[in-house]
């Protein structure tokens, strides 16, 4: 599969704090890869120099074989790029199907928005709720719905910033198998979660991000037994 994403040497610094430090990660189309860490590692950093939210002080990132380190979110969203964010971002106001279609009126399909929309919401059986208020949905749902939007412009690249957050166990299976499918289709999907059950699930390849630094990178069964990921997580030496 090709590349679809891939970063190299980023270095972001706040003052004299480097909150990424020479980070190298990629993603391939049709996987799922993850991205694990503790809190205050880098993780959404690292999201927002991907979507172009924030220019590193190094380093480039390449989507497609393409150079877009200095193109900004606008441009890298046209190229294929969607992301969901660690709070819950939807328009409140606006019903579930609304949602969906201010996205797909602003993606490829644009001239087929209604159907896109209606498309999305049978695939993901959101039927039940398509014309409720987003604000009146349980967290878990609201992920759901989110993720949704995300695909309502057809992405090529898919950024998911702990998307399984509210979510109760029935719904993280329904979701593994949602994200599966998704790749299935010919995404590539970098996944930011702390459900590490569902990582190692659902994730072809894993990279390690531990105060700003990538410091594993394999196959879940692979990360797993990583003394160092081991170290990390429990706060422990290995």
């Amino acid at each position: 599969m090709p590349l679809q994403l891939e970063v190299s040497g980023v270095t972001v610094a706040f003052g004299g704090h480097r909150a990424l430090e020479d980070v190298a990660l990629s993603a391939e189309a049709g996987k799922i890869t993850g991205l694990i860490g503790p809190n205050g590692a880098g993780k959404s950093t690292l999201f927002d120099v991907v979507t172009g939210l924030r220019k590193p002080v190094s380093g480039t990132v390449v989507m497609d074989g393409h150079d877009v380190t200095k193109e900004g979110p606008s441009k890298r969203a046209r190229r294929g790029l969607a992301r969901t964010f660690q709070r819950l971002e939807l328009f409140g106001r606006l019903s579930v199907r609304d949602n969906l279609l201010v996205a797909a009126e602003l993606g490829p399909h644009r001239r087929n928005a209604a159907q896109v929309v209606d498309e999305i919401i049978d695939r993901l059986d959101l039927g039940d709720i398509a014309d409720e208020s987003s604000d009146e949905l349980p967290t878990g749902i609201g992920r759901l719905v989110e993720v949704a939007r995300a695909l309502a412009v057809k992405p090529s690249l898919l950024l998911l910033d702990e998307p399984a957050a509210g979510q109760d166990p029935e719904e993280t299976e329904r979701f593994a198998l949602l994200l599966r499918s998704i790749a299935d289709r010919g995404a590539a999907i970098l996944l930011v979660e702390h459900d590490m059950e569902l990582v190692m699930e659902v994730c072809d390849q894993v990279f390690v991000l531990d105060l700003g630094k990538i410091i594993a990178s394999g196959p879940p069964d692979v990360i797993r037994k990583d003394e160092k990921v081991l170290a990390a997580y429990l706060g422990t030496e290995a």
